[in-house]
C-alpha cells in the first residue's frame, strides 16, 4: 500500500493496526515540555512525582501521547490528506510513563463524498495502547482526502509527476546552456 489512501480505499468498520510502536524516552518528555512551555513538575521533577502523586513517578505529557498517536496513523489514514478538519474528542484513559511503548489502531467510522466529487471526508477513531495492551488514549478525527479522480492529487497526477521518467519530461540543459542529448 502506498503512503496514505484515497477516499475509495476506506471501508466503514475497517481496522488499521499502525506499526511500528514508539517507546517514549525521558528526552522525548523533556524536549516536548520545553517546546510547549509546560512546566508542571509532574512531567519533569522525579522527586516531586514520587512524593506528591498517586503514581509515584513522572507522567508523560498528554499532548505528547496524542502527537505520537496521531503520527502513527498518518501512513494509513492521512498520508494523502488535503487537510485534517477536526479532532472531535480526546480521552486520556490511563497514565503513560517514561519507558512505555505506544501502539495504535484506528477504526473507520464514516466516509462521505463531497459535492465536488473529487474528494471526501474520512472519520476514524484511534485507540492508543501501551506495551501491556492497556488503552491509554482514544481520539476521533476527520480528514479531507482526495479521490482517485482528483485533478492534482489523484492517481493520474501522481503518475504524471512522480513516476514519469526524466526523459519524458522534456530536454534538460547542462551547465553550459546546451540541451542534453
Amino acid at each position: 500500500m502506498a503512503y496514505g489512501r484515497y477516499l475509495e480505499e476506506f471501508t466503514v468498520g475497517e481496522v488499521f493496526r499502525h506499526w511500528p510502536g514508539r517507546t517514549i524516552s525521558e528526552a522525548d518528555c523533556t524536549w516536548f515540555a520545553l517546546l510547549t512551555m509546560n512546566q508542571h513538575p509532574i512531567h519533569s521533577d522525579a522527586n516531586y512525582a514520587e512524593k506528591h502523586t498517586q503514581h509515584k513517578q513522572r507522567l508523560v505529557l498528554g499532548p505528547l501521547v496524542f502527537s505520537i498517536g496521531i503520527g502513527m496513523t498518518v501512513a494509513d489514514v492521512s498520508g494523502r490528506a488535503i487537510a485534517n478538519l477536526e479532532i472531535e474528542k480526546i480521552t486520556h484513559d490511563a497514565p503513560v510513563f517514561i519507558g512505555d511503548t505506544l501502539y495504535a489502531e484506528s477504526t473507520v467510522l464514516d466516509t462521505r463524498e463531497s459535492k465536488r466529487g473529487d474528494r471526501g471526508t474520512v472519520t476514524v477513531e484511534t485507540r492508543v495502547k501501551n506495551q501491556r495492551g492497556e488503552r491509554v488514549m482514544t481520539f476521533r478525527r476527520t480528514a479531507l482526502v482526495p479521490k482517485k479522480n482528483h485533478r492534482t492529487l489523484g492517481e493520474r497526477a501522481f503518475e504524471r509527476t512522480v513516476l514519469r521518467p526524466p526523459q519524458a519530461r522534456g530536454p534538460r540543459s547542462n551547465d553550459a546552456g546546451r540541451v542534453a542529448q
